[in-house]
């Protein structure tokens, strides 16, 4: 582990995976246990992962530290500078800047020269102008389709995965019908999915696997009951 300064507000958690941490800042928004849930249902095994929507980069850092073994290159795609910039420096505590790259830069705009294995998102479940958006617009960023749809991110996904390659996503439940078609759009056809409830009877998340221009059948697991009580799920 690299030692790496730490700004105002910032601190240094452990991922309770081998040594790998994190760095999370009171100034922005602090991911949940649902990004924890997204990188533990994804298939190990893959070498390329691009994480759209990337954040502080919990879910591709979680991915990594689960299946170091085998992931060769993680690319990070955040729109936020500050974000952006956390995870890069993440990326240097945990010494992991030769396999990790971080593209600030809208999502839309996303290319790269290789396609990818699997491709993870944790977007933002809310549709712009659906209930009551936080003042703080860059909360709103990360919780509202302000900047990117469900559309753009299924859009890119499926421009840069390999044939076969997965998608893996969390999203609203109530969205699921509207999930499908757009997945249908782009020749992701889904493979897995599992449904995360708390208390309650309905489900409040939804995992989905979709596969690129390869027909399967669904699997559908049972659901998750999510009763962590910090990010490590444990």
């Amino acid at each position: 582990m690299k030692n790496v300064t730490l700004s105002a507000g910032e601190k240094l958690e452990s991922l309770n995976i081998k040594d790998y941490k994190i760095i999370q800042s009171d100034a922005l928004y602090k991911f949940t246990s649902d990004s924890v849930i997204l990188s533990r249902f994804a298939q190990g095994g893959a070498a390329r992962v691009l994480d759209l929507c990337s954040g502080s980069g919990i879910v591709s850092l979680h991915y990594y530290a689960l299946n170091d073994d085998s992931v060769e290159k993680c690319v990070c795609c955040e729109i936020q500078k500050e974000l952006a910039r956390l995870n890069e420096k993440s990326i240097a505590v945990n010494g992991l800047e030769d396999k990790f790259t971080v593209v600030n830069a809208p999502l839309q705009e996303f290319a790269y020269d290789e396609p990818f294995d699997l491709v993870l998102c944790n977007p933002p479940y809310e549709k712009a102008g659906a209930g009551i958006p936080p003042k703080n617009r860059h909360l709103a960023v990360c919780r509202t389709e302000l900047t990117v749809t469900l559309e753009d991110i299924v859009k890119v996904a499926a421009k840069n995965l390999k044939r076969g390659g997965a998608l893996c996503m969390c999203h609203k439940a109530s969205r699921l019908q509207e999930i499908f078609v757009t997945l249908n759009k782009y020749d992701l056809n889904v493979s897995r999915l599992r449904f995360v409830g708390s208390k309650g009877d309905k489900a409040y998340l939804v995992l989905i696997e979709a596969l690129k221009s390869k027909k399967t059948e669904t699997s559908v697991y049972n659901a998750i009951i999510n009763d962590f009580h910090d990010f490590s799920g444990e």
